[in-house]
């Protein structure tokens, strides 16, 4: 039996390796090629974890996301409001540093502005087509279910990015978010 620190997973050596390499050489600079020989791993293998390169950076995130389109996008029984605080909030639980925290610090030593806002636009646009979904199909009008998907899902990225600028390890995700969510308002039904 080995003590210590558990065996990383392949994903976590990849991802590893293309934040090192972000930092050395750019986000642009770097190649899958660079990142697979620098993880020690194959083209294939890399592409078992993440169909590009920038998902490296949100594959954390994603997941949670995904769980969260999961609780909204399902069941419609129960109070939608409460539904979708729960799942927004299920976002931040137990959310550790990773590399999309790394690379919201070192944004602009990677390259990143661009494919970080461009990115960010796109997980927003899901946490809020989530959320806004589930809100009318519990009979919200819909464009108060589109301001409160927007409001929501801004405060989700944006919570990200305060805590990950501030020191990830410094306040738990949670925290920040359940911040962010009080700075979007009542905009829940």
């Amino acid at each position: 039996m080995s003590i210590g620190r558990p065996r990383a997973t392949s994903r976590d050596v990849i991802a590893e390796a293309a934040c090192e390499l972000f930092l050395e050489q750019g986000f642009e600079g770097t190649t899958v090629a660079d990142i697979t020989q620098r993880a020690g791993v194959s083209r294939s293998s890399f592409f078992n974890y993440f169909t590009a390169k920038s998902d490296v950076l949100w594959a954390g995130l994603d997941e949670r996301i995904a769980t969260l389109e999961t609780l909204l996008l399902g069941d419609t029984a129960g109070d939608a409001a409460a539904e979708v605080r729960a799942a927004v909030r299920g976002v931040g639980e137990g959310f550790a540093p990773d590399s999309l925290a790394l690379a919201l610090v070192h944004t602009d030593a990677m390259g990143l502005a661009d494919e970080l806002e461009r990115d960010a636009g796109i997980r927003r646009s899901r946490i809020a087509a989530a959320i806004s979904h589930r809100l009318r199909a519990d009979g919200v009008v819909p464009l108060r279910a589109e301001v409160a998907g927007a409001a929501h899902a801004g405060a989700v990225l944006s919570a990200i990015e305060v805590w990950a600028t501030a020191g990830p390890g410094r306040a738990p995700l949670g925290v920040v978010l359940a911040e962010a969510m009080d700075a979007a308002g009542p905009t829940l039904p």
